[in-house]
């Protein structure tokens, strides 16, 4: 975990005072403890190798509980009710004293303490952390226990609607077996995990009709014939030079929680995030730079983690369709036994790519908020080693996102590309989903 003490202190520390009507004194939390919160999550997540889509569900539910507590009090900012799918009607807390963003970003640490496996273990000491600093800047116990209050309130509603989302009913499924054909999905070294999530798509999305709504062009047909289309992207992923710019960017977007290090006879996992947690992180650096306020900077991250979640289902309902084979399975079998694929492949059917589809649909949902021409750095890899990178825009990070997966050796290019299309429907149909659903249920 990381040490957040001293941040949070210098965070609210930073504490800025406006009047009310009545001449009291406001507290405004810095709305840089959205990220943190996020960051703590996504701290959690590596602690117990959550895999991309259900990360993306934790941020979502997490993210919701804080926006709905400033959409009860920010009349700029509407309720999801009548914009999600069976989103229901927040019931505000009676509730006489309280900071609501604080109870916002403690809405968010309570839904995640239910929700993550580990989280109400991992969480406590910086809730606790959080309460602490605000009492320092001068927070009475009357507001501190009354934003506690509200978000429990608050996070309560948002777990009974996770709970109906039917994620819960997954386990009831039947055990999920490779198929064993042609050119179909197979587990892979060194872990030979079992395939991840293959009914993720009978979940609730919360903008799609259904997580099929963007089905994508069928995958090249698998072939063994040479002269064949699928035989010329194996050679596509074989021939690859594999560059020194390309494996940095490959290691920088790898994002594959189940890699496995040699240490002698042991394999031993290897700590990392998720794309999605990356994507978040992105989110905050975006916040940070552009000095959104706090009731922005909720509404960002819940758009951004929506975007993820639905991103993710519609990628997961084709990966478990059409089911192809992944390039290390088909290179070794049909043109070099000795093939490795620089990056690990991850346990699951290699169409479509997941970093392309939700990549794309962060970056299009990133750039109606920031802008085509955001430039920012990139800092979020430095805590496992890797190098920052800039990018002149959300949008070419994605590609840069995309690409990586090939030159990582572990998807075919046309899952790439339309991987990228799917992402960039999501995308813009996440937005317009909230925009107009948003103002059409507020009433303007």
């Amino acid at each position: 975990m990381v040490k957040f003490s001293n941040l949070l202190l210098g965070v609210l520390l930073a504490v800025t005072w406006t009047a009310c009507k009545k001449n009291e004194s406001k507290k405004e939390i810095d709305p840089t403890v959205i990220g943190q919160v996020t960051q703590q999550m996504t701290d959690v997540m590596v602690h117990d190798v959550t895999n991309p889509p259900l990360g993306a569900r934790f941020y979502s539910y997490a993210c919701l509980a804080g926006y709905e507590v400033v959409a009860a009090n920010d009349k700029a900012y509407p309720s999801m009710h009548g914009v999600l799918n069976d989103f229901p009607e927040i019931e505000k807390p009676k509730v006489a004293e309280y900071s609501y963003q604080l109870a916002a970003a403690l809405a968010m640490l309570e839904t995640a303490k239910k929700m993550q496996p580990s989280g109400g273990l991992l969480l406590k000491k910086y809730q606790q952390s959080l309460v602490d600093s605000c009492k320092k800047v001068g927070f009475t116990d009357e507001v501190l226990a009354g934003s506690q209050e509200y978000a429990l309130a608050i996070s309560k509603q948002i777990l009974k609607y996770a709970k109906a989302d039917r994620y819960n009913k997954i386990s009831n499924f039947p055990r999920y077996e490779p198929h064993g054909g042609p050119g179909t999905w197979y587990p892979t070294p060194p872990g030979y995990f079992p395939p991840v999530e293959p009914y993720f798509k009978t979940v609730r999305p919360f903008t799609l009709d259904s997580a099929s709504q963007f089905k994508p062009a069928p995958p090249v047909a698998f072939s063994e014939a040479k002269d064949s289309e699928f035989f010329k992207l194996m050679k596509l992923n074989y021939d690859d030079t594999k560059e020194q710019e390309h494996r940095v960017i490959a290691a920088f977007w790898d994002c594959n929680p189940f890699a496995l290090e040699n240490k002698g006879h042991l394999l031993v996992g290897m700590k990392k995030i998720s794309p999605g947690a990356h994507w978040m992180g992105i989110t905050d650096i975006a916040c940070r730079k552009a000095k959104t306020d706090f009731s922005k900077t909720m509404l960002i991250n819940t758009s951004v983690a929506i975007g993820l979640m639905d991103g993710f289902m519609a990628c997961w309902d084709e990966k478990y369709r059409s089911n192809r084979i992944r390039p290390e399975t088909a290179i070794r079998k049909y043109i070099d036994p000795a093939w490795k694929p620089f990056l690990q492949t991850p346990p699951f059917p290699e169409y479509l790519s997941g970093h392309s589809v939700i990549s794309t649909a962060a970056a299009f949902i990133l750039t109606h908020y920031f802008g085509d021409n955001f430039a920012y750095t990139d800092t979020v890899e430095e805590r496992f080693n890797l190098k920052a990178r800039s990018f002149k825009s959300f949008l070419h990070a994605s590609e840069e996102s995309g690409i990586s997966r090939f030159y990582g050796g572990i998807h075919f290019m046309d899952a790439i590309e339309n991987g990228q299309k799917q992402g960039r429907q999501v995308g813009e149909w996440v937005i317009n989903t909230l925009d107009n659903k948003a103002v059409a249920a507020s009433g303007k």
